[in-house]
Formats: structure tokens, sequence, C-alpha cells
């Protein structure tokens, strides 16, 4: 059967590529006719491989980064978390990017464009194949339970494909299993379209996962997926009742570790709402089907136990935020820049050489467990010992990231086969204390602050549990997390519940995007621009246009789509 080309993207259309954990072990299959295909076997297939999408990589591993599921580029590095990284001379389309300068020809941009469209055309395809079959024009059909569940499940991975892009580049064409035009003009809201998937797939998945395989998506995936949808619609009421069924299914936050979230032994666990797969060692390729997005966020250094690439570094100014006031709580005034925590960066060679953490600061204990700094336990890779860990800190500072990374007694079983920087760690991309802070956004906007306050002490109160690390057998600092007694007024609860999403959520790729949404990004990140830029010259001066709450719309897809597409506003 012919390829299909849509809004110029050009892919095989019964491509199937093999994904990850359980039922996601598949051998590629190759291109099939539709006639071949038109099976139970063959719905089946094209249902894994619209999931085998959500780790961004059609083949190879290298080159992913724009569409990785941690969105670390496209979500964190152009906020005020997150550096780029490395050294300034590897790949510098990033630079731009964190600059909030890229062009319609950023290989990021494209790879993030081609990869969820990707996603979308076998979404598509697995709906338009099922439909024949049900039809009688293939094998045994379908019973309707399960039709309506691959109906549920193709609809809400092609919900999220879409989300990811709208979140990115705002205009973006509409491409469903009935469209018949080649080309689709990218002119109007796509939300409607992504809310009504997300709806259907709410009413019609189960509670258990279907086919009793844990990667696939369930009903708490799709209402926890619908109400983060309805959030950025600033549908507060509807996006709380949503999220308020997934809170009250779950157990209690306080009973499930955070450390759970970033272990490759305790992944799939009762806060994954919403994950991605990855799975290393099982398909031959050395890592195909691993985190290959996030390759790149290793340490750099010799006689590390993963030691690539020295990207996707934290932000002084992210350091800094995990300070806590005299009862454990936030410096929600922005009194944290105030004496910044910047570890041993820009010290003298002989003051490097004399420094000692200070163990007395008094810190949200978070984060040494979102963020190496020198002087700390780094998980079991021993004391993070500064600038021999860190390509290039005058271009990305002094510390490197910690959630994306595996224990090092992990890696034989935990990484690809002669990749130990693809790792088999599942990425989250909804999880419960995600959806808690959501929650509590809604109660705010609703004018519920007790329950707002509520939710935010419920994150805070197990960010209390975790185990501080220590040094000789004494506190690594002074850590702290105290409960709010009182969210006075709306202001008050709302700056909260937004320092608590970037504290419990940090380098796990939403905070640009919340910004955005927020409407303070231009404020916030000139803000940081003038204080992170104090260190970083590349940063000093820069300001956040109009256009800046979105990426450019790639000029390859511009160009091939004969005009059709039209580029967004400022670009």
């Amino acid at each position: 059967m012919k390829n299909l080309k849509y809004i110029a993207v050009t892919i095989l259309l019964f491509s199937i590529l093999s994904c990850s954990k359980d039922f996601l072990d598949k051998k590629p299959q190759g291109e099939l006719t539709e006639e071949q295909l038109t099976s139970q076997d063959g719905v089946e297939g094209l249902l894994i491989g619209t999931y085998g999408l959500l780790n961004g990589n059609i083949d190879g591993t290298w080159g992913n980064y724009g569409a990785g599921p941690s969105q670390w580029i496209l979500g964190e590095v152009t906020s005020d978390n997150a550096h780029k990284g490395s050294s300034n001379g590897d790949q510098p389309e990033m630079n731009a990017l964190e600059q909030h300068s890229p062009t319609s020809v950023n290989d990021n941009l494209e790879n993030m464009w081609n990869r969820c469209f990707e996603g979308i055309q076998r979404a598509n395809n697995t709906l338009k194949i099922l439909t024949s079959l049900q039809a009688g024009n293939g094998g045994t059909k379908f019973g309707a339970e399960r039709e309506k569940e691959i109906q549920a499940e193709a609809r809400l991975l092609r919900a999220h494909y879409y989300f990811f892009l709208v979140r990115a580049f705002k205009d973006v064409p509409y491409i469903s299993e009935t469209t018949t035009t080649p080309t689709v003009p990218n002119d109007k809201d796509i939300y409607p379209e992504i809310q009504a998937d997300l709806e259907f797939a709410v009413a019609n998945l189960g509670t258990a996962k279907p086919k009793g395989e844990i990667g696939r998506m369930d009903k708490y995936s799709a209402q926890a997926y619908l109400g983060k949808v309805l959030l950025y619609q600033k549908k507060f009421p509807e996006a709380y009742a949503q999220l308020n069924a997934v809170i009250l299914a779950k157990p209690a936050l306080n009973t499930l570790a955070f450390t759970d979230n970033f272990d490759i032994t305790k992944e799939n666990g009762p806060e994954s709402i919403v994950t991605v797969q990855h799975s290393v060692g099982t398909d031959g390729t050395g890592g195909e089907n691993g985190n290959v997005g996030d390759m790149l966020n290793f340490p750099y250094g010799n006689g590390l136990p993963i030691a690539c690439c020295g990207f996707f570094q934290p932000s002084v100014d992210l350091a800094s935020a995990y300070k806590v006031d005299a009862n454990g709580l936030p410096l929600l005034d922005g009194s944290y820049r105030t004496n910044p925590y910047k570890s041993d960066f820009g010290l003298t060679a002989a003051q490097k050489a004399a420094y000692k953490v200070d163990q007395t600061l008094a810190l949200d204990p978070r984060i040494d467990y979102t963020m190496g700094r020198r002087g700390v336990p780094f998980r079991d890779w021993g004391i993070m010992a500064g600038d021999s860990w860190i390509r290039d800190a005058s271009n990305g500072g002094p510390f490197v990231n910690y959630k994306n990374t595996i224990e090092a007694a992990q890696i034989a079983s935990g990484t690809g086969p002669g990749n130990t920087n693809i790792t088999g760690l599942n990425v989250n991309l909804i999880r419960l204390a995600d959806v808690y802070l959501m929650a509590a956004e809604c109660a705010v906007e609703t004018g519920d602050l007790g329950r707002a306050m509520t939710l935010v002490n419920a994150v805070r109160a197990r960010a209390a549990l975790l185990p501080g690390k220590t040094i000789g057998g004494a506190p690594a600092a002074n850590y702290k997390v105290g409960q709010y007694t009182s969210f006075p007024n709306p202001t008050y609860a709302r700056n909260a519940v937004r320092f608590e999403r970037r504290l419990e959520l940090a380098m796990e790729g939403h905070r640009f995007y919340d910004l955005v949404r927020w409407g303070i990004a231009k404020e916030t990140l000139e803000s940081y621009f003038g204080f992170e830029g104090g260190y970083f010259n590349y940063l000093k001066g820069l300001t956040i246009e109009a256009r800046d709450t979105h990426f450019p719309i790639p000029q390859q897809q511009i160009d091939r789509s004969g005009g059709v597409l039209k580029q967004s506003t400022g670009y």
C-alpha cells in the first residue's frame, strides 16, 4: 500500500516499531499492507506501535533529544530551572532555545514535530484499520468491549501527541483517521479535539490495565490527562473533578516514597499515572527502546559510573529556591536570591581546593534528590566532586542533574548494551504529586483555599520523609520541610502552589509550560535572566517577546506543505 503524506510528514503507513516493557517487547515487523493488517493481531500490533513513539524515537539512539518525553529542552532549559550545560560549542541549537532565540530550522524542533506526528499517524492507522476490521473487511472481529478499549487507548495516545505539539508550537494542524485531504491548515484551536479524545478515553477505559499489561493507559491515566488539558484551558471546575477522582482512587501520597519515581527497580508504582515505559537489553539494538531522550544528561568526567555528556544542569536560581525559612517554608518573596546557594562556583582555584559544603544551610531535602552538589553524596556513586564531574562549569554551573540517573549498582541490568548512558528508567509524564498540585491550583482558582493548602501540605509532608544525605555521619544540611498554617488570600495561595510545583517537579519537563499557561513567563524569565545573568554572560540582558510563549514551526514542514502551514506570528 502506498505511503500517506500529511502536512509534510512522510511516514511508512504501517511500520511497527518495537517499544518496551512486557507487551512492548516486540520485534520490528517492517511495512505491511492494509489487507495483512486487517486482523486482531494487526490492530493490536498497530496499537503497540503507537505506544512505541512515546519515547520519541523512530530508529537509532542519538538525536532524539527534542522529542524526549522528559521534555528537558523545551520544558526546562527554556525556563529558570536549568541550563543546557555541557560546553558552549556542543549542540549549539540548544543554546538558541535556552536564550529564546530559536529559528525555524532548529533541529530539536523538527525532531519534536516529526516524532509527534509519527505517533499521531500510528494512532490514526490503528483506528482506521480497527474500523475496517469491525466492518467485516478482514478476520474475526473484536468483541464490543475490546473494540472500545482499543479506540480509547489509541485516542488517548493521539491526544498526548497533539498536546505535546500544541504546548510547544501553538498553531498545529489537526489530522484524524477520517482526514482525506493531503494537507491541512494550522488555523484553528485544536484543544476541543484533544479534549474529546480524552473524554472518550475516560468513558471507555477501565481502572485495570488493558490486557493486564503494566505499560498501557487506564482510566486513571485518562482522567489525569483530561484534568491537565482542562487546566491548560482554565476550565478549573471541570479539571478539579477529574483530578480529584484520581486522588481519591490512589493511596495517600505520604505512603509512597518520593525516590521510587526515580528508581529503576521501583517504577510503575502507585504514583505513576501516565508513564513512558523504557526497556534496554531486550531488543538487540543497544537501547533503542530505552530512555534515549535523556542520554546526554549525565555528569561528565573520567571514572564515573556513567559519564555522558554533561548536559542539562540545574540553575543557581533553582538550587537557591530550595532554601527555607526558620519554619521550613519556602521563601515565596524571592529572598532566596539573597546570598544565593552557588556551591563553589566562581571561587579561585585555591578556594576551591579548600571548599567544604556548608552543612548548616536550611534546605528542603528535595534539593539532594533533584541535583548533585559538591561535597554531598550522589546516589551510590560517592561524593559529588564538583568541577571534575562537570564538562564546563563556566557554561553550565556547578550542579548536575539527578532524577534521570540510576544507581551504579543498577548499570549492568539497567542500561543498553554498550551504551550505559541509555537507561531503562521510565519517565513519568504525570505522577500523583503532580495531580495533587494541579488539583491544588484548581482549588485556588475556584475559591477553595483550605483544600489547596491541604493538598500542598500533603506534598510537603511526603517531602519531609525524605532521608537527608549525610557527610561523615552528620546531615549534609539543616534539612527542614514545614507545613503551611494559612493561605490567607488567593494571591498568597497561588504563589505557594506554584512554588511547590517548582520544588516538587523540577527537572521533569513542566516548568516552562507552567510559566506560559500562568501568563507569567515574561516577568519570571526576565527576572531570572537578570539574576542568573550575573553568573552567565550569555543570559545577561535577555528579554522575552510575545512570540516566546511557543516555538517556531519547522520551516521544512512549511515548505513541504506548499505554504498551507503558516508560521506563527513573530517568527
